[in-house]
């Protein structure tokens, strides 16, 4: 790359979309690139400590019906962000610009395509997301995550290279800590965790699954939940009255060691949940997300599960008494968990921020190593 070793990255205000530009910001840091962030206005949550030279903000809005009232909203919305996009990009003038999801990515990379700026967009799921959807026949080239990725066909196919899904280096940190199943009689540590759409349900659910549990199971858990902030006094009460020890919070800053030292994991199926997963190797139990747009959560746990690396158990079929029989099952099978947890390591793509920071360079490049199916 001739000049400033300058990226762009674009990505939508959820951790979801973040974290993997996170961890690919990380990875071409280490190599001496300049990285810059350009995200929508709910980017203030998660980008804070986010390793760019500059994160800028641009307009944008996602569609939320198709009434012509909001997509004469969201059509005026975007065309601001890509002005603001191509301002920003004819000042930065980076060597590509790659888009990780969400509807604010679409400005930045239109501004590119306009200016000539070579472009690529990362899909996270099993199912290519409605931005990205709108963005694969624009864009010089497609990583995925998933070595089949839905409504990616015909002649997009040849613009496709499976990177997988990057984690933060804390979570490859983590991943160093082998799993342990638990003992006969020691004790049983639960994580559970949903992320803001989705920990009410586990609020509700989970508590009164544990309390269902036998007493000998009982008292030796160990339990770490996520809860909304309105849920955590409720949640805590019901452990305390249930005699189990648990510690509820809203936030966990350090979320990978928890699920390194967690017998067991209960959470959604969010993108980077499943990777953080399978690069650390731990067992889970997965509750898609029952509204995601185009079910990819249910796509991404369904391939987590027919890897062996855990168990997909839709919302709709999850009461307490189901939950309760499925982790008395477990609990009780050290070696079942244990295989799980080897399974989904198996499963994990380590290598896949080394992957897509080979795929940018060589797409800021012009080169087709690297990129595409060297088509």
């Amino acid at each position: 790359m001739a000049g400033a070793r300058s990226i762009m990255l674009a990505a939508g205000g959820t951790a979801g979309h973040l974290f993997p530009a996170f961890a690919l910001a990380e990875e071409l840091k280490r190599r001496g690139i300049v990285v810059d962030l350009v995200t929508d206005m709910r980017g203030d949550r998660y980008g804070g400590g986010f390793p760019a030279r500059t994160v800028y903000q641009v307009p944008s809005a996602t569609l939320a019906s198709r009434s012509p009232a909001d997509v004469a909203k969201t059509t005026l919305m975007l065309a601001r962000g890509t002005r603001a996009a191509f301002s920003i990009l004819g000042r930065v003038k980076p060597a590509a610009v790659i888009g990780f999801g969400g509807y604010p990515t679409y400005p930045p990379l239109v501004a590119a395509r306009l200016r000539g700026i070579p472009t690529a967009i990362h899909e996270q799921n099993a199912v290519l997301g409605r931005a990205n959807k709108l963005l694969a026949k624009r864009v010089t080239a497609i990583a995925t995550s998933f070595e089949r990725t839905k409504f990616l066909e015909g002649s997009l196919v040849e613009k496709v290279v499976l990177t997988g899904n990057p984690v933060r280096q804390a979570v490859m940190d983590a991943a160093a800590r082998p799993y342990e199943a638990p003992t006969a009689d020691g004790v049983i540590r639960l994580l559970i965790f949903g992320g803001s759409q989705g920990a009410r349900f586990f609020s509700d659910i989970v508590p009164l699954a544990l309390f269902a549990l036998p007493d000998p199971i009982r008292k030796r858990l160990r339990v770490i939940q996520q809860a909304r902030e309105e849920d955590i006094e409720r949640v805590s009460e019901a452990y305390s009255e249930a005699n189990i020890s648990a510690e509820i919070a809203a936030f966990f800053p350090d979320l990978p060691a928890r699920m390194t030292a967690a017998h067991l994991v209960i959470c959604r199926a969010g993108a980077s949940t499943v990777a953080e997963l399978t690069v650390v190797g731990r067992p889970s139990i997965l509750v898609p997300l029952p509204h995601a747009l185009d079910n990819d959560q249910l796509n991404n746990a369904r391939r987590l599960a027919e890897s062996g690396g855990g168990w997909c158990i839709e919302q709709r079929n999850l009461s307490p008494e189901r939950l309760a029989d499925e982790l008395e099952k477990l609990l009780l099978a050290p070696d079942a968990l244990a295989a799980a947890a080897k399974a989904a390591k198996t499963a994990g793509r380590p290598d896949a921020v080394r992957n897509l920071a080979d795929f940018t360079l060589a797409l800021a490049e012009g080169r087709k190593s690297g990129m595409g199916r060297d088509h």
